[in-house]
């Protein structure tokens, strides 16, 4: 079974391909949501994201405000570094887990692992391929805007990513997020049989 990587810059389509992906029956573990279990109360990095933070980053429940924390990381380097030492592993091991129980007779011919940092992570080394979804950086600027940050916010999220044409250069297929939805689709499909044929 092929373990694949999907990744590209924030807001640069990757959840448009993965939502394609599966419309294709492909098997898609988003890492987001790994992350953010990984904040819950109950959760062993928790702990360790309180000590590293403080309280200041809690809601009036308890539960760590994901905004709070995004305010902090994404204004210093140091402390984003930080916040990925504690949770990278984690998702590792479950996202290894993941691949490992879909690698059986009868299993899929190829899975897919979507997470903006697989590069920065380091796990690019534990994936058979990587794809990387892009698009215009301008075009990055105006869908964040649109999910209600600010420019200047935009603009720091983006910046705080590897520049995507550092990430294409370690691809093994490159989909263009620029254009229209059925152009993005043609290259999806073309993409599952150039990953299919090796």
């Amino acid at each position: 079974m092929l373990k694949v990587g999907l990744t590209g810059g924030i807001a640069s389509g990757k959840s448009t391909v993965a939502a394609m992906l599966r419309d294709r029956d492909c098997l898609v573990l988003d890492a987001d949501p790994l992350g953010h279990e990984l904040l819950e109360p109950e959760q062993a990095a928790y702990d360790e994201v309180l000590g590293e933070f403080g309280l200041g980053i809690l809601d009036p429940g308890g539960a760590v405000n994901r905004d709070k924390l995004g305010a902090i990381v994404f204004a210093d380097a140091s402390k984003r570094a930080r916040l990925n030492q504690i949770l990278h592993p984690r998702i590792l091991e479950i996202t290894e887990k993941w691949f490992a129980a879909l690698a059986r007779p009868g299993g899929p011919d190829l899975a897919f692992i979507e997470a903006a940092l697989i590069v920065e992570a380091g796990y690019r080394q534990h994936l058979d391929k990587l794809v990387v979804c892009w698009c215009r950086w301008e075009q990055q600027l105006a869908r964040l805007i649109e999910r209600g940050m600010s420019r200047q916010q935009a603009e720091q999220r983006i910046a705080a990513q590897m520049p995507i044409d550092e990430k294409r250069a370690l691809a093994d297929v490159v989909i263009d997020c620029s254009v229209a939805l059925e152009e993005t689709e043609r290259q999806v499909d073309e993409a599952l049989v150039n990953l299919r044929s090796g």
